[in-house]
């Protein structure tokens, strides 16, 4: 009896202790479902700049032209569509793109089509690795039978020097007809073939500069009988040395030039492409210093017509043409230029010649506008 009371009692206890026991819910845990995220995007690579494939060494797109003559903007690349607008002749522009002969262009006022053949394009921005040096927008080099001209010698003639924003850093304006690059880059061609470089001291002048360097050079050759003797000995006149009226400098189609040797060079980019930049170099020993306005600096030893594609290949080479000024011509003419007979340093482009003869430039204009951009 004792057992069974002791065993109720247990179950009493026991049952008392589990009623006592206050259970809590059971909270289930929320988890936030996963946010769907955009994946990263891939960042585009920079491209290795690479040679430009084309006529020039860079693209046109993005370089400075400018019209050589009053010249119509049109809106589409036909001579029937509508004009949009007329530019003065030396007016700069950005080239946009090319169609056949016609650029797409922009500047402060015009958009549309111009003719391409009555426009100069600037060198720099299209052969970056020739070295321009244009002494006549800082310190005339002309001289005459060595004798200093003047107000010409060592004087700045007219400006042509700015900020071009394509190469990033301050260089020459030095514009001709566009045709003519085309050939300028074939002799730079065989030059860097050569580990030579051409270095080009003028294009385009303005004909006021022409008319100062006559008017100062025909003063100076009334005082100064060797200086006249230098330019007026048959059958040799003054008109060979400097010309007398509008030239083929103002009309584009001409370059004084000389060659130098490449001492050291880097590849750089402009843009997406790679150029090559002469950083160092020494000029060949010519017949005369470059501007030597005289019968020292003759090419060949009598006038040769200097409308003539192919006269100057019959004609005799003067005694003071040296093996480096034999090279630069060999370049030069191997490139489709005519050697000028009384200046070692000078070759035109007879094709362009013809090409605008109709409606040549008269040079009067300056060019100081830059407007270049990266290609």
């Amino acid at each position: 009896m004792k057992k069974l009371i002791a065993l109720i009692s247990f179950v009493f206890v026991l049952t008392a202790c589990s009623s006592a026991v206050v259970e809590e819910p059971i909270v289930e845990e929320t988890i936030a479902p996963l946010q769907e995220t955009d994946p990263l995007e891939e960042l585009e690579p920079i491209p290795t700049p690479v040679k430009y494939e084309g006529d020039l060494e860079l693209p046109i797109n993005g370089a400075t032209g400018y019209t050589s003559i009053d010249l119509n903007v049109m809106s589409s690349p036909t001579i029937e569509s509508e004009t949009v607008e007329t530019l003065k002749a030396g007016t700069a522009f950005t080239i946009e793109k090319e169609e056949g002969n016609w650029w797409y262009i922009k500047n402060a006022t015009s958009e549309g089509w111009v003719d391409s053949t009555y426009c100069f394009i600037n060198l720099p921005d299209v052969i970056p690795s020739i070295i321009y040096d244009s002494t006549n927008t800082y310190s005339s080099e002309f001289v005459s039978s060595g004798a200093a001209i003047p107000g010409i010698t060592g004087q700045a003639l007219y400006e042509g020097k700015t900020f071009n924003k394509r190469l990033g850093k301050e260089e020459f304006i030095v514009p001709v007809l566009y045709s003519m690059s085309k050939k300028i880059v074939l002799a730079q061609q065989e030059a860097l073939a050569n580990g030579n470089t051409l270095v080009i001291y003028e294009g385009y002048r303005p004909y006021s500069t022409q008319k100062a360097v006559v008017a100062a050079l025909t003063n100076l050759a009334k005082v100064d009988k060797s200086v006249m003797a230098g330019i007026n000995t048959a059958p040799w006149s003054t008109n060979w040395f400097i010309a007398t009226s509008v030239s083929n400098h103002q009309m584009g189609y001409a370059i004084d030039v000389t060659l130098a040797k490449i001492d050291s060079k880097e590849e750089v980019a402009v843009g997406e492409y790679l150029v090559t930049d002469i950083t160092g170099y020494t000029e060949y020993t010519m017949p005369t210093p470059m501007h030597e306005l005289s019968l020292a600096s003759i090419t060949f030893t009598k006038p040769v017509p200097s409308t003539s594609p192919t006269a100057w290949k019959n004609a005799k080479l003067a005694d003071s043409m040296n093996e480096s000024a034999i090279t630069l011509q060999k370049y030069l003419t191997n490139a489709g230029l005519t050697p000028l007979a009384s200046e070692w340093w000078h070759f035109n482009d007879l094709d362009a010649l013809n090409a605008v003869k109709q409606h040549p430039s008269v040079g009067g204009y300056t060019l100081t506008e830059c407007l270049s951009v990266t290609p």
